[in-house]
Formats: structure tokens, sequence, C-alpha cells
């Protein structure tokens, strides 16, 4: 980051922090979910019993650690991206391209966030469970999805934020980065 940059104000600070630590109990989530699918395989294969939790387990923090991660990979730019036309835009072009972008960005993320609180709170409600012997409560995974989308939008807000506030530069690339 180059010198001409403004100082990240607290409340960025506080969202970036919060989206890191969901990307590292994400990550606890992925491993967890190995050690889960390892010991099922033990279970089934060495001990010929049957699976109770395991694979219901195993998908809930799959899918939960999608939901909470995806804050931390915006944070830190680890999406996929193709960034030819931004590397060929002058500095003012590539902010209004960042913003629009992330505008649609976080459009799709607050629809899908809209969706997703009275699906949860519909599950929490009315107690719903899995249909295994299991019975684990719906509610519990559930709510990763409305709170990755949550902090999914505070951090896309941020970023925007921060790009306008010229705190940062529009895709990481600072005025000098061409091609």
């Amino acid at each position: 980051m180059s010198s001409d940059l403004r100082v990240v104000p607290a409340w960025a600070q506080a969202v970036r922090k919060t989206s890191s630590a969901l990307g590292v109990l994400s990550a606890g989530l992925i491993l967890l979910a190995i050690v889960v699918v390892c010991q099922m395989v033990f279970v089934r294969a060495v001990l010929g019993q049957s699976s109770i939790w395991q694979t219901e387990f195993a998908t809930f923090s799959v899918v939960a650690a999608t939901f909470l991660g995806a804050p931390y990979i915006l944070l830190t730019r680890g999406h996929v991206n193709v960034d030819l036309v931004p590397l060929l835009a002058g500095s003012g072009l590539r902010r209004v391209l960042y913003l629009l972008g992330s505008l649609v960005a976080l459009g799709f993320c607050g629809a899908f966030l809209y969706a997703a609180v009275p699906w949860w709170y519909d599950a929490w409600s009315s107690n719903q469970t899995t249909a295994s012997m299991w019975r684990a409560s719906l509610w519990v995974p559930y709510l990763a999805v409305p709170v990755g989308l949550a902090q999914l939008c505070l951090q896309y807000l941020t970023e925007m934020w921060l790009v306008l506030a010229r705190s940062e530069h529009p895709f990481g690339l600072s005025p000098e980065d061409r091609l």
C-alpha cells in the first residue's frame, strides 16, 4: 500500500477482525468435518457399525464453513477474478468498475440475507430437526447462513467505503499498476 492512503477507521478494523475470526472458524469447521468423516469411515469399515450423525454433521460443517468463510475470502481477495479490464483502465474508471461490481454483489447478498433470516427463524421457532435418528436442531446449522451473509454484506460495505474514502485502492491495484 502506498503512503498516500489514509488510516483505516476503527469500525472498519472491527468488521475486518470479525471477518478474519469467521475465517478461522471456517477453517476449524472444515478440519472438524474431515476428522468426523475419518471417524465415520473407521466406524463403518473397521467396526462394521452404521453411522448416525456423521454425514449430517460433515455436511452442515462444510456448508457453514462456506457461508461463514465468505467474508474472509472477500477481505483477503481470495476469490477468483479476472483483472484485465481494471489493469487497462485508469484509476477513475477502476473505482467506478469496482463500486458497480461491489453494488451488484452486495445487492445479491442482501437479497439472499433477506430470504435467509425468515428461513432460519422458521426452523428456530418451530423447533425443526433433521429426519435422521440424530434429530439435530436445524436452527443451529441454518444460523451460519444469515450470519455469514450479514457479515459478507458488512464486509462489502466496508470495502466500498474504504475505496470511496480513498483509504484503499480499487481491486487492490495502485494507480501505477497498469498493463
